[in-house]
């Protein structure tokens, strides 16, 4: 019906070059790249691309096509599947939102990690004291060399004791 239709009488689509053009934009906007850094990151993922078809990618009138490697580029500079960079942009968030959104996620994944190396940490002390059960009070000292703090040095040490956290 024509009252379905968005102003222009064209019908989205669901995957298009469009939704490309316009989530470039805005992935490159939530990592604050600027067209020459998104473009040299581009370049160091296989694809040579230069500032200027960043720039006419997401502004130009006609806009710049995008051909599939650079599309794929694009999909492994911003580590979203292929299918996502092709998705319409999602909605009801503004920049600072989008770029508060992905320093969580970073930290999300960072913490994580460190989550898994103190447990991997942890857990091989234990150990080490199993097999040395004399070297416990040493570890305890050494962790308060470098925490400087008795309480987080004695939380780490009870850590070491229990054989790990998780």
């Amino acid at each position: 019906m024509a009252g379905d239709r968005p102003e222009g009488g064209e019908v989205p689509l669901l995957y298009s070059e469009g939704n490309v053009a316009a989530r470039v934009a805005l992935e490159r906007e939530v990592r604050g790249w600027s067209t020459t850094e998104l473009a040299e990151q581009v370049t160091r993922a296989g694809v040579k691309m230069n500032q200027t078809a960043v720039w006419r990618i997401e502004n130009g009138t006609p806009r710049r096509r995008i051909n599939l490697d650079e599309a794929l580029a694009f999909s492994r500079v911003f580590e979203l599947p292929l299918e996502e960079l092709m998705s319409p942009p999602l909605e009801g968030l503004d920049i600072a939102s989008r770029r508060l959104i992905q320093e969580a996620v970073e930290a999300f994944y960072e913490t994580r990690d460190a989550r898994d190396r103190l447990h991997h940490a942890v857990v091989a002390i234990a150990d080490h004291i199993k097999a040395h059960p004399d070297s416990s009070r040493a570890i305890h000292e050494q962790c308060l060399r470098l925490m400087g703090d008795e309480r987080d040095a004695r939380t780490l040490s009870n850590d070491i004791a229990d054989g790990g956290h998780y």
